[in-house]
């Protein structure tokens, strides 16, 4: 694929990548979602934290609708690291051999299927309509792996016993009022408003289906190259987002103020207090990558065969995190070396 070839010369960097001294960038290129999942970077990019710790590196951010897009942007060298789910992060871990790598986790949690109310058990979901962001993307795998557990059977482009859809999250909304599909996977904010503005009801939230209800729902993934030639951008980067992860912890309604306010400029429309409430009431922002469930998703993922299973070692670096955070954080096994 022209994706795969763009890759190995976008993260490959050149021969003399590896002689380099390393130093701060220029300009770092990120990539994150106009999501409350993506709660960490939206406040941090929004309150100038990001910018403020990266110093004289200019940030510049793009926006995705889900993973495989920003996975797409990535490889063909339009954005040096980017914020993303977990099954993205393994499809682009594992096409690249290894030329990307991730250094931290963001969010724990935020994903529901939601249903019109007169859906009221999983069987009712067959010949259904279903919608989720992307094909690939964290939601679609993780609605692919609950309705196979339920019997259900679908193919790679979401035939079968429920329809899958793939589409904008913010089409989804507009067809699930009228009714044209009749439920979504999604994350927050649109799962709450889905409930909230849609009239529908909450059939599975995700947290119910792991233990102690936590799961990797963001990472954040880096091109190789780039951080080994400027591991003091990739840290300021860490630091920022800790920095940013603590204030949201400190003061929840100040942050849900700053990132509606973000939310606004980014999709030109905020969300009303009643969806951003219910939303961060389903995250937790953390620099924990969750490793052993992103293990388990990536299983998820490759019993999909939309991901061609592979070995994850290697797909952790967290030494920046750790020097960051002043202790180890543990990697289930996958980092490098």
């Amino acid at each position: 694929m022209l994706a795969v070839a763009a890759l190995a010369t976008a993260c490959g960097g050149s021969s003399n990548a590896s002689t380099a001294t390393p130093s701060a960038a220029k300009t770092l290129r990120l990539g994150y979602f106009a999501n409350v999942t993506h709660a960490g970077p939206v406040y941090g990019v929004a309150s100038g934290i990001y910018q403020a710790k990266l110093g004289t590196t200019a940030l510049k951010t793009q926006t995705f609708n889900a993973g495989p897009a920003a996975v797409e942007a990535l490889f063909g060298g339009a954005i040096d690291a980017a914020y993303l789910g977990p099954g993205p992060a393994v499809n682009a871990f594992l096409k690249s051999k290894g030329s990307v790598v991730l250094v931290a986790g963001a969010t724990s949690g935020g994903a529901s299927l939601v249903v019109k109310p007169s859906i009221t058990d999983p069987s009712q979901l067959k010949g259904k309509k279903i919608a989720d962001p992307q094909t690939g993307g964290t939601q679609d795998i993780a609605l692919r792996n609950y309705l196979a557990g339920k019997g259900f059977k679908e193919d790679k482009q979401g035939a079968g016993d429920v329809s899958i859809v793939a589409q904008d999250n913010a089409q989804t909304l507009d067809l699930f009022k009228s009714g044209a599909i009749d439920g979504a996977w999604v994350p927050e904010p649109w799962a709450s408003r889905l409930v909230l503005e849609g009239g529908g009801k909450v059939l599975v939230n995700e947290k119910s289906l792991w233990p102690g209800g936590k799961f990797v729902t963001t990472n954040l993934l880096v091109n190789k190259s780039f951080l080994a030639q400027h591991p003091e951008t990739i840290k300021a980067l860490l630091q920022a987002q800790v920095e940013a992860d603590k204030q949201i912890s400190a003061d929840p309604q100040k942050a849900q103020a700053v990132v509606n306010a973000a939310l606004k400029q980014l999709t030109g429309k905020a969300l009303k207090p009643a969806v951003i409430a219910s939303a961060f009431q389903q995250i937790q922002v953390t620099e924990d990558p969750l490793a052993a469930t992103l293990q388990e998703e990536a299983q998820h993922a490759f019993s999909t065969g939309l991901v061609k299973s592979g070995s994850l070692k290697g797909i952790y670096d967290l030494t920046l995190l750790n020097q960051v955070l002043g202790r180890t954080v543990d990697d289930a096994g996958l980092g490098k070396g």
